[in-house]
């Protein structure tokens, strides 16, 4: 894991997964549901790309929690079609941070949002980023 004195070094990370079976719902279409985990895997992926990961980071008393998702559907995807979940860095202020997401088929893009996450101690209590975190 990199020193946690260094700032996060990746703006922009992708992800490929495919769609399966089980996330699709009667009309043969993946849930809507579904994407705010496609979020949550580019937003875990980007932090492992970076050398971090979720657990260490909880196992130091720093959970990081969604306060905030968004998410705005432009076309459906279907099962086994493969998917590039496209995560950035949108910015960091004190306790958040913000990140967005576009997830394609191909050149096609099928959603777009954000989600903003906030730190906090293993009891809840508010955390300010430490400098790593912050962009």
């Amino acid at each position: 894991m990199p020193e946690l004195t260094q700032r996060f070094p990746i703006k922009t990370h992708r992800i490929e997964l495919r769609v399966r079976y089980q996330e699709t719902d009667a009309q043969g279409r993946c849930h809507h549901a579904n994407y705010i985990n496609f979020f949550e895997v580019g937003r875990v992926e980007m932090l492992r790309a970076a050398g971090y990961n979720y657990r260490d980071l909880e196992a130091q008393g720093l959970f990081l929690v969604v306060v905030e998702v968004a998410c705005h559907y432009v076309a459906g995807a279907r099962y086994d079609d493969l998917l590039t979940i496209e995560t950035t860095l949108d910015w960091t202020r004190g306790v958040r941070i913000r990140h967005n997401y576009r997830v394609l088929r191909g050149d096609t893009l099928l959603a777009h949002g954000h989600t903003i996450v906030a730190a906090v101690s293993p009891d809840g209590k508010v955390l300010r980023l430490p400098e790593w975190l912050r962009s």
